[in-house]
C-alpha cells in the first residue's frame, strides 16, 4: 500500500495520479477527483491543460467501464431470468438516448447514469462521446472556479 501511494504522489507522479482517480472516481465507488486535478494544477500549473485533459480521458474511461458493467449486468439478469428485462421506470433515458450521458459529471447520479445506459444498450460510442463532453466542461469549469477563488500560492 505504501508503494501505492508513494507512486500515485502528487506532483512526482501527478499526471498518473489525476488519471487514475478521475477513473476510479467515474466508477460506482464514491470517490471525487477534482481535489487531485486542482492540487496539481496548484502545484504545477503549467499542467492546468494537460491535468484537465487527462482527468477528463480517464473519468471518460471509467464512463465508459461502467457503461459496461451495465450491460453485463443486464446480460446476466436476463440469462437468470430466461427472457428480456426491461426498465420501464426509465423510460425518459430511451426518450434522450445517447445525449442523456452529457450528465454524467453529476454527483450522485451520473455514474448510475453510465450504468443504466449500458443495462438499456445505448449506443457505447455516442454515449462515451456525449460522457467526454460533459466531463470535459465539468472538469474546465471546476478547476477554473477553483483557481480563481484559491489564486496560485493562496492554500
Amino acid at each position: 500500500m505504501t508503494a501505492l501511494a508513494a507512486w500515485l504522489a502528487l506532483p512526482a507522479n501527478g499526471l498518473a495520479t489525476v488519471f487514475a482517480v478521475a477513473l476510479a472516481s467515474a466508477t460506482l465507488l464514491p470517490l471525487g477527483s477534482e481535489p487531485a486535478v486542482f492540487a496539481l494544477v496548484q502545484l504545477n500549473p503549467g499542467l492546468f491543460w494537460p491535468a484537465i485533459l487527462v482527468a477528463t480521458l480517464g473519468n471518460t474511461l471509467g464512463g465508459a467501464i461502467t457503461w459496461w458493467m451495465g450491460l453485463g449486468t443486464h446480460r446476466a439478469i436476463d440469462r437468470l431470468r430466461g427472457k428480456p428485462s426491461e426498465v420501464r421506470v426509465l423510460a425518459w433515458l430511451k426518450r434522450f438516448g445517447p445525449r442523456a450521458c452529457l450528465l454524467s459529471w453529476l454527483p450522485v447520479v451520473g455514474d448510475p447514469l453510465c450504468a443504466v445506459a449500458g443495462w438499456l444498450r445505448l449506443p457505447f460510442w455516442p454515449c462515451v462521446a456525449y460522457m467526454a463532453v460533459g466531463k470535459f466542461a465539468r472538469y474546465l469549469l471546476m478547476t477554473t472556479a477553483l483557481l480563481y477563488l484559491w489564486p496560485q500560492g493562496a492554500i
